[in-house]
């Protein structure tokens, strides 16, 4: 059991430091820009990546060195962190597929891209397959799971409305209008549903199997 945890540490620790790593590129673009500091920390926490991995990183803390507590429990509780999980690997597989191609980072924006959409959310699948209770999740849980991007969408719609920036180019109402935009988010709105669906599906196999080898002689 240290073992895991001495593990499950490190995993937090380097979900921070890429989160660290961004933080300081953004405020230092802003202030070579002479740009607020104050408005750069709002744009950060105004993407959903960053949202993401920063559950990510606290499920992993709270996992490692947490203490017990109503947060703990709620944090590493099945349904919770199998949402994040749903969250973490619909962030990377959209970086993937829709952002990837439209920039090319270099050093440490690199390494902190590299670590946010690619690296983390294989650690945090790693944690929920390895460390995540099995067998509980049900598909009412899906339900509660879509008011997490459905909330953003809401926010940065608005947000975005007020100021005129978004923070993705799938959801840039000034540019595409309101009708491609929406399309865009029930597409991406689909894909959070079949990843939580396999989740759910692997949640039963696993959970079915391990009931399954205790009650074996």
């Amino acid at each position: 059991m240290r073992q895991r945890e001495v593990v499950i540490g490190l995993a937090a620790c380097l979900g921070w430091s890429a989160l660290a790593i961004q933080l300081y590129l953004v405020l230092l673009a802003r202030w070579q820009e002479q740009a607020s500091l104050i408005g750069g920390l709002i744009n950060f926490f105004s993407f959903f990546t960053v949202l993401t991995n920063t559950l990510v990183a606290v499920v992993l803390t709270q996992a490692a060195f947490g203490r017990p507590s109503a947060a703990q429990r709620w944090f590493l509780s099945a349904p919770v962190s199998s949402a994040i999980a749903a969250s973490i690997v619909l962030v990377a597989l959209a970086y993937s597929l829709l952002l990837r191609h439209l920039w090319q980072p270099q050093g440490w924006q690199w390494l902190a891209d590299e670590l946010l959409h690619d690296v983390m959310p294989l650690v945090f699948v790693g944690y929920w397959w390895c460390c995540v209770e099995k067998g509980s999740l049900r598909l009412k849980h899906l339900l509660a799971w879509l008011l997490y991007p459905l909330g953003y969408f809401a926010l940065a719609l608005m947000r975005g409305q007020s100021i005129g920036v978004y923070p993705y180019p799938f959801i840039d109402v000034a540019r595409l209008g309101y009708a491609q935009v929406l399309l865009n988010a029930l597409a991406i709105l689909l894909g959070f549903i079949v990843i939580s669906l396999l989740l759910l599906g692997l949640d039963r196999w696993q959970g079915g199997r391990l009931a399954k080898a205790r009650t074996q002689p």
